[in-house]
């Protein structure tokens, strides 16, 4: 990986920029959402009123990758909960540690944001990701239960 991977805040006006990163993740697993709720999620990750966040890693004014996150009261501390919600790279990007990074910067941001934990889930089949995500965090053990309602 270059020293010039930068991660920050995506900005309101790189918005072209992160929409292909975004849809990518959609179809990786699969999923297409309406307009409107991709119109929504900006606008939430844009609103500093919103607990969501969304970090890119950029190189050489290229984003090579995003995380975005949601933070949250839990029932089991006075402390907030991070939820990494969303993370993906562009394929040329794989491999090169910056998935890891990202990771890195959303415990380093959950802290300062007084979280006490950083979660995330990711599908059984996504095996490439669990190998780094073993690395950088341990598994919980708990499987997930959903209804759409």
């Amino acid at each position: 990986m270059s020293m010039s991977l930068e991660i920050r805040p995506v900005r309101a006006d790189e918005r072209l920029l992160w929409e292909p990163l975004w849809q990518g993740y959609l179809t990786f697993y699969k999923a297409s959402l309406a307009p409107e709720i991709t119109e929504t999620t900006w606008a939430r990750l844009m609103d500093p009123a919103e607990p969501m966040h969304v970090w890119g890693a950029f190189e050489g004014g290229k984003l090579l990758g995003i995380v975005q996150c949601v933070t949250h009261r839990t029932t089991w501390s006075t402390a907030w909960n991070c939820y990494l919600q969303d993370l993906f790279t562009v394929p040329e990007a794989r491999g090169r540690g910056v998935a890891r990074r990202l990771i890195e910067h959303v415990y380093q941001q959950a802290a300062g944001l007084g979280c006490y934990r950083v979660y995330w889930q990711t599908h059984e089949s996504n095996a490439e990701a669990q190998v780094l995500y073993n690395k950088v965090a341990e598994r919980s053990g708990f499987i997930v239960y959903r209804k759409n309602i």
